[in-house]
C-alpha cells in the first residue's frame, strides 16, 4: 500500500463484519491503509468456511484445498502476515495422476518454461491415446486463441462438445477439474468461469501452474497470523460477537449485536451471503443487492477423514481417484495428510466436491465406501479399515457457479458500505484466492485506493 493509500485512510473508523478469509485479507488492507478496524467474527475462530475445527480429540481442516502459484494476493498477503509459502505449503508442478488399478491416468507438467511444460507433459502423459491427447491440444490451443473468453456462458459440458473432447478425457480430466475448482457439475458449471481457471493452470507460465497443498491447517496458513498481524498493529480482533443490525447513522454506520452498539465511519460487510442478504434486507436501497444474494443456490463439499496406524504411505502426496457414485464410489482426490505434516501420520483426507448426492447416504455409509474405494484403487485390502473415520460436510461450501451468473460488486450504491467474499463479482470461482482479492478490493472501496 503506497503512502498516499494510508493517507486516504488514516484515522477514518471501519468495522469489518466476517472474520473468513475475505474479512481478514479486508482487514489487513485497511490497517495497511491506516484505517482504524476492528474485525468481528460470530464464531470463536477466525476462517470462516475454511478453518479448522476439533474432532477425534484433535483439529482437523473442515475441508482439503489446493491452491494455485497464480494466487498472487493470497501468496503475498500471507508473507505481509508473517506465513512463509515455501514452509507453509507443498509445492508440486500441475498433475493429474491416477492409482494404477483406477485405470485412469498419468499427467504430469515438468519443470520446464511455459508452455513447453505443457507439450512435455501431454506428450509423456500415460493412460491417454492419441485421440485424447489430440483432442486435448487442440482444445487448449483454441481456449488460448481465443484468450481464454466466451462471447456468450454456457456450461461447461457445452464448451466441451464444442471441442469433441472425448469421454475419456472428460472423465479423467475435465470433470474432476471442473468439480475441484467450480464444485458445480460440469453440467452446470459456468464455462466461462472454468476457462479463468484453466488460463491460471493449463495456460498459464510454469510456476503460476503449479498446485499448492497447504502442509498446516487452514486456521495457521492465514487468519491467525492475521489476526497476530492486526492485534501487534493496534486493531481490534472480536470474536464470538455477532453484529445483528446495520443502521446508517448520519453519514456512519451503527452496528448492533447483544450488548454492542457502536459507530463506525464505514463497514466492510464480510459474512457469508446468506447472513449478509439477511443484514441488509431492512436498509433502504439494498434490495438489488439482496435480490442478488437471494439468487445465489450453493454446493456441498465433504471430506473423509480416514486415520491408519503411523507410518502407512500412498505413492504420492495427493492422487485423483476414479469416482463412480453409480458403484459407491464417491472420493475424487485424496491427500496423504503424512507426507505434508509428520503430525498427522497416517491419516488421509479424501474429497467429494459437489457431494449432494453423496450426502444422501449418510456420513458413515459415506465414509465407509470411501475407505473400500481407497482399498480397491491402491490394491491395499487394509485401507477398507481404518482405525477411526469422520466424514464432514459442509453444507454451502461455495456458491454454485453456473453460467452467466449475476454475482455482487464490492460497491454498493450505501455509501460507507462494501461487500467482500468469494462470491462478489469476480471472474473466479469461490477460492481462497477469490475471497483475498475481494477483502483487498473492498478495502480499496473504503479508502478510495487502488487495490494491488
Amino acid at each position: 500500500m503506497s503512502a498516499a493509500d494510508e493517507r486516504r485512510g488514516a484515522g477514518r473508523r471501519i468495522a469489518v463484519v466476517g472474520g473468513g478469509w475475505a474479512g481478514c485479507a479486508a482487514a489487513v488492507a485497511l490497517l495497511d491503509a491506516g484505517c482504524d478496524v476492528t474485525l468481528f467474527e460470530a464464531a470463536r475462530t477466525l476462517g470462516g468456511r475454511a478453518r479448522a475445527i476439533e474432532t477425534n480429540g484433535r483439529l482437523l481442516d473442515n475441508g482439503q484445498h489446493i491452491m494455485l502459484g497464480a494466487y498472487a494476493d493470497t501468496l503475498r498477503l500471507m508473507r505481509r502476515v508473517g506465513v512463509e509459502p515455501g514452509q507453509a505449503l507443498l509445492r508440486l508442478p500441475l498433475q493429474m495422476r491416477y492409482p494404477a488399478a483406477d485405470d485412469g491416468m498419468d499427467f504430469v507438467a515438468p519443470r520446464l518454461p511455459a508452455p513447453l511444460h505443457m507439450l512435455a507433459a501431454l506428450l509423456r502423459a500415460r493412460g491417454l491415446d492419441r485421440h485424447d491427447k489430440l483432442a486435448l491440444a487442440r482444445f487448449t490451443t483454441s481456449a488460448r486463441w481465443m484468450g481464454w473468453q466466451l462471447y456468450t456462458d454456457c456450461s461447461v459440458a457445452e464448451l466441451l462438445a464444442r471441442f469433441d473432447q472425448t469421454a475419456r478425457l472428460g472423465r479423467l480430466m475435465w470433470r474432476p477439474l471442473c468439480l475441484a475448482a467450480l464444485n458445480t457439475p460440469p453440467e452446470r458449471a459456468s464455462a466461462q468461469v472454468f476457462l479463468a481457471v484453466l488460463r491460471d493452470s493449463l495456460g498459464a507460465h510454469r510456476a503460476a501452474s503449479d498446485m499448492l497443498i497447504p502442509r498446516v491447517l487452514l486456521d495457521a496458513l492465514f487468519p491467525e497470523a492475521a489476526r497476530r498481524h492486526l492485534e501487534g498493529r493496534g486493531a481490534a480482533v472480536r470474536t464470538s460477537a455477532r453484529i445483528d443490525a446495520l443502521e446508517p447513522d448520519g453519514g456512519a454506520w451503527r452496528l448492533r449485536g447483544g450488548c454492542d452498539d457502536q459507530a463506525f465511519d464505514g463497514v466492510v460487510l464480510a459474512a457469508p451471503p446468506w447472513q449478509a442478504a439477511a443484514l441488509l434486507r431492512p436498509l433502504d436501497g439494498a434490495a438489488d443487492v439482496v435480490a442478488q444474494l437471494d439468487a445465489l443456490a450453493y454446493e456441498p463439499i465433504a471430506t473423509v477423514y480416514l486415520q491408519y496406524a503411523p507410518g502407512l504411505r500412498l505413492p504420492l502426496p495427493f492422487c485423483a481417484l476414479a469416482d463412480a457414485p453409480h458403484d459407491n464410489r464417491w472420493g475424487q482426490f485424496v491427500f496423504d495428510r503424512g507426507q505434508l505434516d509428520p503430525g498427522q501420520d497416517g491419516l488421509l483426507a479424501v474429497v467429494i466436491s459437489g457431494a449432494d448426492p453423496a450426502g444422501a447416504i449418510g456420513q458413515e455409509a459415506l465414509a465407509a465406501a470411501v475407505a473400500a474405494q481407497l482399498a480397491a484403487s491402491f490394491g491395499q485390502p487394509a485401507l477398507a479399515a481404518p482405525l477411526w473415520r469422520r466424514t464432514i460436510t459442509e453444507k454451502r461450501a461455495t456458491f454454485a457457479c453456473t453460467p452467466a451468473l449475476a454475482r455482487p460488486a464490492n460497491a454498493t450504491n450505501l455509501p460507507g458500505l462494501a461487500l467482500a467474499g468469494d462470491y462478489t463479482a469476480s471472474d473466479y470461482p469461490a477460492t481462497l484466492e477469490a475471497a483475498v482479492r475481494s477483502g483487498v478490493i473492498a478495502a480499496g472501496v473504503m479508502t478510495g485506493a487502488t487495490p494491488r
